[in-house]
């Protein structure tokens, strides 16, 4: 039998905060992959990397437009 969808939150919320130093609103805001990305191994080549000073600043000048 499968967890419910409570209980496979907060053991994932209970991993964040330990792995991660994650609070609970840092964890229920956090998106799926963002959870991902920032459990993920950075030597795993699947691993992204890290956004440049430059992808950073279009990220916020497209949202200040939006």
């Amino acid at each position: 039998m499968s967890a419910s969808f409570a209980e496979a939150a907060a053991r994932w919320c209970a991993l964040a905060a330990r792995l991660l130093g994650w609070r609970p609103g840092e964890f229920w805001s956090a998106t799926p992959a963002e959870l991902a990305m920032a459990l993920a191994a950075p030597e795993d080549p699947a691993t992204p990397p890290p956004p440049t000073r430059e992808m950073i600043a279009r990220m916020m000048e497209r949202d200040a437009h939006d």
